[in-house]
């Protein structure tokens, strides 16, 4: 498949890369997976299945935690353990 350079499309793909924390280039390739998947022809109908794969990932973010939020979460400490440490 030749690389889309639709400047709408190109947006759309890096919103999907920020919600996901991924980058553009991964975020294009899931994008052309799905439009070989529905097999979209024209750029409205691939720029209409990025948008769909976009609200998707947008409902999805806020049914879930991103992986940076899980990361901070998982490196707070809790209140008693900040100096904490365990030998070997």
């Amino acid at each position: 498949m030749y690389p889309i350079n639709d400047r709408q499309y190109l947006k759309i793909c890096a919103q999907i890369a920020k919600i996901m924390s991924i980058s553009l280039s991964s975020a294009k390739k899931k994008v052309e997976i799905r439009i070989a998947k529905e097999g979209s022809k024209t750029i409205q109908e691939k720029i209409k299945v990025a948008q769909n794969l976009l609200e998707i990932c947008e409902k999805n973010e806020g049914d879930k935690l991103s992986s940076s939020r899980i990361l901070d979460k998982l490196m707070e400490t809790i209140n008693d353990e900040d100096n904490f440490l365990t030998e070997d």
